[in-house]
């Protein structure tokens, strides 16, 4: 007979005392004993490592969302795992950290971890506008 164990855990925690306008939690836990993964940015390039949707927030944030992904997914992690992130957009435009930000958070969806926005003068790759960085805790089965 196979058995189904619950194998989240990354615990957010929401602080009534402070402002609802937030859309993530304000705090994550993971017990002892997870396995911490610490993620390097996710760029939005492609495999040949060409830049994907110049000029585009929106396209970049995707693409970075999807590379994310497949390094969770290589180190036995998925979004649901992410204990928090750091968003990086090179613009000091709000409008356009708004944009970035709607497609993580519609990605993360329910899981709406602790987040960073953050407005940077550059990004390390020739026409790259978004970067995310993560933090993901799974327990490994034993």
């Amino acid at each position: 007979m196979r058995q189904t164990v619950d194998m989240t855990v990354v615990t957010l925690i929401r602080a009534a005392e402070l402002s609802d306008v937030a859309q993530y939690a304000y705090a994550a836990t993971a017990p002892a004993g997870a396995r911490l993964i610490f993620l390097a940015g996710a760029c939005p390039l492609n495999r040949d490592g060409s830049t994907v949707a110049v000029g585009d927030y929106v396209g970049q944030a995707a693409a970075c969302i999807e590379n994310l992904r497949e390094a969770l997914a290589a180190a036995g992690a998925e979004l649901t795992d992410v204990i928090s992130t750091r968003v990086l957009v090179a613009s000091s435009r709000r409008s356009d950290l708004g944009a970035a930000w709607a497609v993580v958070r519609d990605a993360f969806g329910e899981h709406d971890v602790p987040s960073t926005l953050l407005g940077v003068t550059v990004l390390g790759y020739e026409e790259q506008l978004v970067e995310i960085e993560a933090v993901a805790a799974v327990m490994d089965p034993s």
